[in-house]
């Protein structure tokens, strides 16, 4: 069935005002359902489809007497629609219309995440492409480690995007289930054909076996998967952060013209935007917990989980949205400075080839525990404000007794740290 609602943007799917409209479409398609089983006259159908207007402050006000949300709905649903009301909600339990309902937004929300996903993946993409040969420091526990690209740093970008992609696109599908099953998940009023006659309506499956709610395991394996997005955003924005220091200087988040860093200090290029992305997925790893903690109810039913999910799910699909939004705008106006990447590699006065040096003194027939105190012995004294690597490692007997300067020249070049690049790009469907 074609879905008859558009998708409105993510901060008007989680109003209170959308809520009641989300509603309103399972009670709709659950008098259409019936009218299908010859329970109700088409016409009346007709009749509330025409005559259903949700009055949000009507409801509030009924809420406030009656302390019941659903009650306070179709209460002011029967005010607007008169006789033909005695077919809303007929058979069903609050929890029908809540959960279906919850299920459909769930699947709203999750098609606008899934735009914002791939957005961000295609910027990674062209980073990564377009910088796949691009030399740069790698780096381990912060230190310098070996040559590789950045090209090769935005595709572990992309591909986890990509992986985080999946992840959502499977949690929505779990997710963005109806129940149509009754007061304790029997369907013995009207059947699991009616059940799944209204699922098919509001175009969502049916959760197969319920309670009286939609177990809520689904909803947790969703904010878990808005947390792994949240922990890709964090990955790349602390990235960003790093290699934007001025001691790096390599990458640098885009600043406008007419932006200011600091009240105070007028030369300050802040990274505001990557850090704001960090402290979003501290909220989307807090509110996956909170998911979790809701699986657990009492019997069938109780409503521990449900003033949880009033503040995590939208929370959760709001800092999603807005965070991937904000790192496609990062990741598209990404500066990155490639004189500077290569200036960095020589920061070391040839430390990095260390690995290099070692292997050649294995496989010249030194063994290894020898040829790795040379090279390490070698390396303090660079460390330590001695002379380039090179140099000292020509006063280690190990090197110089088998390897002659220019030996040792041509092995410091990074050329062969970068050869194998392409091979990598084209297993993950990417041409360099």
């Amino acid at each position: 069935m074609i879905d008859r609602y558009s998708v409105p943007p993510m901060s008007d799917l989680w109003s209170e005002e959308a809520k009641f409209q989300v509603w309103l479409e399972v009670e709709i398609a659950a008098c259409e359902a019936h009218a299908a089983a010859g329970r109700m006259p088409a016409e009346d159908v007709e009749t509330i489809r025409e005559r259903a207007v949700i009055d949000v402050a009507r409801i509030e006000e009924i809420e406030a007497t009656v302390h019941h949300d659903v009650i306070a709905f179709t209460t002011q649903l029967a005010e607007k629609i008169g006789p033909a009301s005695r077919f809303v909600h007929m058979g069903l339990t609050s929890s029908d219309v809540v959960d279906t309902a919850q299920g459909l937004r769930i699947k709203r929300a999750g098609a606008i995440i899934l735009e914002d996903l791939d957005r961000a993946i295609a910027a990674a993409e062209n980073l990564a492409t377009e910088h796949a040969m691009t030399p740069m420091m790698g780096r381990t526990h912060g230190m310098h480690a070996e040559p590789t690209t950045f090209g090769l740093k935005a595709l572990t970008w992309h591909q986890e995007l990509l992986r985080a992609r999946v992840r959502v696109e499977s949690a929505i599908a779990e997710a963005a289930v109806g129940k149509i099953s009754g007061a304790v998940g029997t369907c013995a009023h009207y059947g699991v054909e009616y059940e799944r006659a209204v699922c098919e309506r509001l175009g969502i499956n049916v959760d197969k076996a319920s309670t009286q709610v939609v177990g809520r395991d689904r909803h947790a394996a969703f904010l878990n998967a808005l947390a792994l997005v949240g922990a890709a955003m964090e990955r790349i924005a602390t990235e960003i952060r790093h290699l934007q220091r001025p001691e790096m200087r390599e990458l640098e988040e885009p600043f406008a013209k007419g932006q200011k860093g600091s009240s105070a200090m007028p030369h300050k290029r802040n990274p505001i935007v990557c850090e704001r992305l960090t402290g979003l997925a501290r909220i989307l790893r807090a509110n996956a917990l909170a998911g979790m903690e809701n699986v657990a109810l009492w019997g069938e039913r109780d409503i521990s989980h449900s003033s949880v999910e009033r503040v995590i799910l939208p929370d959760s699909c709001l800092a999603a949205d807005y965070g991937l939004r904000k790192l496609s705008f990062v990741l598209e106006g990404l500066l990155v400075n490639k004189a500077r990447m290569a200036a960095n590699l020589n920061v070391t006065r040839g430390l990095i080839f260390s690995q290099k040096v070692l292997l050649r003194l294995v496989e010249s027939g030194v063994s290894r525990e020898d040829a790795y105190a040379a090279v390490q012995a070698a390396a303090m004294r660079t460390w330590h404000d001695g002379d380039p690597f090179l140099d000292e490692l020509l006063k280690e007997e190990a090197v110089s007794g088998r390897f002659s300067r220019t030996q040792l020249s041509d092995w410091f070049t990074i050329d062969e740290y970068l050869i194998e690049i392409p091979a990598i790009f084209a297993r993950c469907g990417l041409t360099v």
